[in-house]
C-alpha cells in the first residue's frame, strides 16, 4: 500500500503525547513540530489516525510541495496539479490556508483565492466546467501552508475537527476541548490504574475522556463522518477493519466527577450517557470543600478551576486557597494536576509544584501544574 507524508495537528504542549500515540498505531518517521507532528503512513494509518488518536485535531495528507518565486509562479504550480485525480467536477471543495513570513502573500485569504482560481481554471480547460466552492459542508477540504516561499498543499482527511467526538449533547459555560482534556490526562500518566477525580467537572469532558482511556475506547467511536470518505481511493472495507472492536480493558477503579452546580452535573451525566460510560463515573453535586471520597491512595486528581476569564469568581484567590487546603488535608498520597490561566491565583494553592507545563485552553496560555500530595510537611518526608 502506498505511503504518504502525513501531518497531525494538535495544541501547543501536546506534541510529544501525540507523537507517542502515532507510534502506537504504526506511524513511521515521526517528527514533532510546533503544534504538529509529521509522520508517514499508508491509507490504513490515515484511517487509524482519525479513529484512534485522542490528541489530534486533524490529519493532513500531503499532495504537493513546491517552492515559488512570485504569485504567478505559485498559481502555475497549483494549476499543474492533477486535480481530477483528487476529486471530481461534481464534488464541492473548500480551501483553508495559513501563511507566515511571506512577502508575496500578505494574508491567507489571498493564498486561498489563488489556489481556487488555479483549480477552477484547471477544470475549465479540461471540461469547460468548474467545481463549486462550499464553505459549510464541502466534500473535499484542501489545506494550503505557506512559509516564506515554500508551499505544502494537503488534503484534510478529517473534515470536522477531531475534538468533535459526537458524544457531547450539552456543554457548560466554558467547556474543555476534548483533545485538550485527553492530553491533560495522558500528560498526567494516568492510564486507568488508580482512581480518577475531577471535583470541578463542568459538562464532564475530563471524566468521560478518562473513561475512554481507562477502557481503551477509541476516541472516534461515535464519529460518523470523515472527509476521507469522499476521496476517490476511499476503502470502506479497510475502514470497517480499522473500526473492528478493540480489546476493551477491564477497569477496576472509580472515576469521580463532582461540581458545585447541579445543572453542570446534570449536563455531565447526559453527556456520559451519550458516550456510554455513565456506569463508570460516580457523579455528585457538591462544593469541593465538602467533598469526601473513599479513594485509592494513589488516585489522580485533575482540576480545571475558573480562571476569572470566561467564568467569573468573586473570590478567585480564596477559591484556589481552598483547593490547596483540601488537596493537602484530604488527598495525601495522591497526585493532583491543576490547569489555570491565572498565575497569581495558582500561588494561592500554597503547595510545592513538582512539574510545570504550558498548555493553551483556547487562546488562553495556561500553567498545568503537578502536585505530589504528602501528609505533614514536605521536608519531613
Amino acid at each position: 500500500m502506498k505511503t504518504f507524508k502525513l501531518t497531525a495537528k494538535t495544541f501547543s504542549g501536546l506534541e510529544n503525547v501525540l507523537a507517542s500515540e502515532i507510534k502506537k498505531i504504526g506511524g513511521k518517521n515521526i517528527k514533532p513540530g510546533n503544534r504538529v507532528v509529521h509522520y508517514e503512513g499508508d491509507l490504513e494509518i490515515i484511517y487509524k489516525s482519525n479513529y484512534f488518536l485522542r490528541t489530534a485535531l486533524r490529519i493532513l495528507k500531503e499532495i504537493e510541495f513546491f517552492q515559488f518565486k512570485d504569485v504567478d509562479q505559485f498559481y502555475l504550480y497549483c494549476k499543474k496539479i492533477k486535480w481530477d485525480n483528487i476529486f471530481n467536477i461534481n464534488q464541492s471543495f473548500v480551501i483553508n490556508s495559513t501563511v507566515s513570513n511571506s512577502r508575496e502573500f500578505r494574508n491567507s485569504m489571498f493564498a486561498s483565492l489563488k489556489v481556487k482560481d488555479a483549480i477552477a481554471d484547471y477544470y475549465r480547460d479540461k471540461t469547460g466546467k468548474r467545481p463549486n466552492v462550499d464553505t459549510q459542508t464541502p466534500d473535499i477540504v484542501i489545506n494550503v501552508h505557506i512559509n516564506k516561499n515554500n508551499c505544502t498543499i494537503s488534503l484534510d482527511s478529517s473534515g470536522e475537527s477531531l475534538h468533535k467526538r459526537n458524544y457531547r449533547v450539552i456543554q457548560g459555560d466554558a467547556p474543555l476541548n476534548e483533545v485538550l482534556a485527553a492530553g491533560m490526562i495522558l500528560l498526567s500518566g494516568w492510564k486507568g490504574n488508580s482512581d480518577f477525580i475531577d471535583p470541578m467537572c463542568g459538562s464532564g469532558t475530563l471524566p468521560i475522556e478518562a473513561a475512554f482511556i481507562a477502557q481503551n475506547i477509541p476516541a472516534g467511536k461515535f464519529r460518523k463522518d470523515y472527509a476521507f470518505q469522499n476521496w476517490p481511493d476511499y476503502d470502506e472495507e479497510l475502514l470497517d477493519k480499522v473500526k473492528q472492536p478493540s480489546d476493551k480493558r477491564d477497569f477496576r477503579y472509580k472515576i469521580y466527577a463532582s461540581d458545585i452546580s447541579k445543572s453542570n452535573v446534570l449536563n455531565a451525566q447526559t453527556n456520559a450517557r451519550r458516550a456510554l460510560v455513565f456506569n463508570k463515573i460516580q457523579f455528585e453535586t457538591t462544593d469541593f470543600k465538602d467533598l469526601n471520597l473513599d479513594i485509592s491512595e494513589d488516585a489522580v486528581i485533575i482540576i480545571n478551576p475558573p480562571y476569572g476569564e470566561r467564568i467569573k469568581s468573586s473570590n478567585l484567590d480564596g477559591l484556589y486557597a481552598m483547593i490547596g487546603e483540601r488537596l493537602k488535608h484530604q488527598f495525601a498520597g495522591c497526585t493532583a494536576w491543576i490547569l489555570s490561566a491565572s498565575s497569581a491565583s495558582l500561588k494561592q494553592i500554597a503547595l510545592k509544584t513538582s512539574q510545570k507545563l504550558k498548555l493553551y485552553n483556547g487562546s488562553l496560555e495556561c500553567n498545568y501544574n503537578k502536585y505530589l500530595l504528602f501528609s505533614g510537611k514536605l521536608s519531613e518526608q
